[in-house]
């Protein structure tokens, strides 16, 4: 079960905490709490729409090399065990939703019905699918703007629309290639890409966030003279083209286990932290 929760993809729900410290919210009364329990409900949301897709999915799933090993495709969990456990964990998230605002228990039912129409509909149809995907990623950053609660930038969410439609782009590429490489069956929504419609999108939505981040990034004055926001363009600038080049290579297909797994990419991620949270911290002292 524990497996099925696919516990290693929470690492996207880590974009509900970044929305409200983009906001520099964190640091105000109760809101990391808030935040961190709108956090954990989209864990459980997800969890239980995996689950959900396990016990849908598992005939395509038991020819996929990779995805063959997941528990109800290796018959290692019930599809009725799968069911229940989906279930309860989408009620779950919920309730935790609705008693930490009711208005994110109304985005928490948005982000099911989008991931669950994706599973029925979204998926089989190209271009939309890869927006239906960004749009979960668009419904945490506004959960966690709900639950702090403050008004997002529309420029960072739109950072957030271009960034997710570029990686799950880069997804598609990958099982484009993977497909063709071994002479695999592709799925209905592969079969309308081509290599050069999914380079477009690649090149657009990457420019796209590129060019978003930076209005965002001097929206704000600069402290004491020094453009702290500004300044974090650059090691966000060198994730995007660090992960343009692991595209490129063919990797791409699990952008979680790239994110976490490739060095650069981390050290990147860990500069672009620090630096932001110098200059939430100088903004902090000067007021």
């Amino acid at each position: 079960m524990l497996v099925t929760m696919r516990p290693r993809q929470w690492l996207k729900n880590a974009l509900v905490i970044a929305a409200a410290g983009a906001a520099g919210a964190l640091g105000h009364d109760d809101v990391p709490v808030r935040v961190g329990l709108a956090c954990a409900a989209f864990c459980l949301l997800a969890s239980g729409v995996y689950a959900i897709n396990d016990v849908r999915d598992a005939d395509e799933d038991r020819r996929h090399p990779r995805k063959r090993s997941r528990p109800v495709a290796a018959r290692e969990l019930a599809p009725g065990a799968a069911t229940v456990l989906g279930l309860g964990l989408m009620l779950a998230g919920l309730l935790l939703c609705a008693f930490v605002a009711p208005l994110l228990g109304l985005v928490g039912a948005g982000y099911l019905a989008l991931t669950l129409s994706y599973t029925l509909i979204w998926r089989r149809i190209a271009v939309l699918d890869v927006l239906a995907i960004a749009g979960g990623f668009v419904l945490r950053a506004v959960g966690g703007g709900v639950a702090a609660p403050v008004t997002l930038s529309r420029w960072f969410v739109l950072v957030v629309t271009c960034a997710a439609v570029f990686v799950a782009a880069g997804k598609r590429q990958a099982e484009l290639s993977r497909s063709a490489r071994r002479g695999e069956r592709r799925r209905q929504a592969l079969e309308r890409y081509s290599a050069a419609r999914l380079r477009l999108i690649l090149a657009i939505s990457s420019a796209g966030s590129l060019f978003a981040y930076c209005v965002w990034a001097f929206e704000l004055p600069t402290t004491d003279g020094v453009p702290w926001r500004p300044l974090t363009i650059v090691p966000f600038a060198i994730c995007v083209g660090r992960y343009a080049k692991l595209l490129r290579a063919g990797a791409g297909e699990a952008p979680d286990q790239l994110l976490v797994g490739d060095r650069w990419l981390l050290l990147a991620a860990v500069a672009w932290l620090v630096v932001f949270a110098l200059g939430l911290t100088c903004r902090g002292l000067k007021r």
